[in-house]
């Protein structure tokens, strides 16, 4: 055999081997376990370069009536009920020095919040959510990033999963449990069942979150409900969100390649990767989540296509410090997401941490004026 002959066949042989490398690198893509940097920063452009409301829509101080104690808002999450398309609530926390409350207002233009009262007080005396509930994480309709916020029934009720402490008289006493409730209107919420549904004292808790278990998200896809949250190991104090699946709502398995969005050293997410909100984004998943790193909160995104296996992008959509006039100088966390087709805006409130306390901002896809915030003019 000559040498030109020799080297035509092992010209063959490694540009075969370099298709079936590419390939295999286009189907581990297709599952979702490694996204590529071009492909985050297209999916992750139209949630960029957004626009500040100049104030909390929800202040740090917002005297709801009979729970005047209760201050610095917290954890906004919106939502609709079924027959109301003009109409939004949201639920949010605030603290009175003992633990949270849950609290739900509402508006028709997604900018003014009117009409504040209790959703979810606190638990009964020596239970695991005495020390307050932290509503939040709905059993929707739909999961896509704009589709209505509408709650579904199930079994003739909505539902929640939802964050919790079994102490009072401090902030955020360890170890946190999660609970699930029920409301009958969509306003008030009961616990639904009498035991927690995660906590750092299951049989399949792991090393990472043993110390302290935070705020679930709920989604629904394919029969298959899953529970994103996120939990702590100490002494180093690292938060980093974990996964779990029920066919339920009540029993709950871990995800096995738990925690499925991890701290980065150096990062913006150095220290937390926390509070993520999951939605269906055309063909992948996008998950929105805070990340603490470089002294401050800042607002995050991740992306999947199959709900298991998670990339970060190492950039922030909007740092802690972006609002012009100092809201959020310190901190710029725990968001939800919500679209108004009547303007074709995006609306993504958070938690915003400045100059004028602890309160709920608002980042808008398109500039809003006071004259017509709702957009139907």
């Amino acid at each position: 055999m000559n040498t030109r002959v020799i080297l035509t066949l092992l010209s063959t042989v490694l540009h075969l081997w370099f298709n079936v490398q590419a390939t295999a690198a286009k189907e581990k893509n297709k599952d979702g376990t490694a996204i590529d940097q071009a492909t985050m920063d297209k999916w992750s452009a139209p949630y960029r370069g957004w626009h500040y409301w100049p104030d909390h829509v929800i202040s740090s101080d917002p005297k709801i009536p009979g729970h005047e104690d209760f201050r610095n808002t917290d954890v906004p999450c919106v939502y609709q009920l079924a027959g109301q398309p003009d109409k939004w609530y949201m639920s949010f926390i605030a603290f009175n020095g003992k633990g949270y409350n849950s609290f739900v207002a509402e508006s028709t233009n997604l900018v003014q919040w009117t009409n504040p009262k209790l959703a979810m007080g606190f638990g009964p005396t020596n239970e695991f959510d005495f020390g307050g509930c932290v509503i939040g994480a709905y059993l929707y309709t739909f999961y896509d990033v704009k589709a209505p916020r509408v709650l579904r029934k199930r079994d003739k009720k909505y539902w929640t999963l939802y964050g919790c402490y079994a102490r009072q008289g401090s902030y955020e006493i360890d170890p946190g449990y999660e609970g699930i409730a029920y409301s009958e209107d969509g306003m008030t919420w009961k616990r639904a069942r009498e035991k927690y549904i995660l906590s750092v004292h299951d049989a399949d808790v792991g090393e990472w979150e043993k110390h302290c278990i935070y705020q679930p998200w709920l989604v629904e896809f394919n029969g298959t409900f899953y529970n994103f949250y996120n939990a702590k190991h100490m002494p180093d104090w690292i938060e980093q969100m974990g996964g779990a699946t029920s066919t339920n709502l009540l029993d709950w398995k871990r995800f096995s390649n738990n925690p499925i969005v991890r701290v980065r050293p150096g990062g913006y997410d150095e220290k937390f990767c926390s509070d993520g909100k999951v939605f269906r984004d055309g063909d992948h998943w996008v998950m929105f989540y805070f990340g603490v790193g470089k002294g401050h909160a800042h607002i995050m995104i991740a992306f999947s296509r199959d709900l298991i296996n998670w990339t970060s992008h190492p950039e922030p959509l909007y740092k802690a410090g972006g609002h012009p006039g100092g809201l959020d100088k310190e901190h710029a966390h725990k968001i939800s997401l919500v679209y108004n087709p009547k303007n074709e805006t995006c609306y993504m409130y958070y938690c915003a941490c400045g100059n004028k306390g602890r309160g709920i901002g608002l980042i808008t896809s398109k500039p809003l004026t006071a004259s017509k915030a709702d957009g139907a003019k």
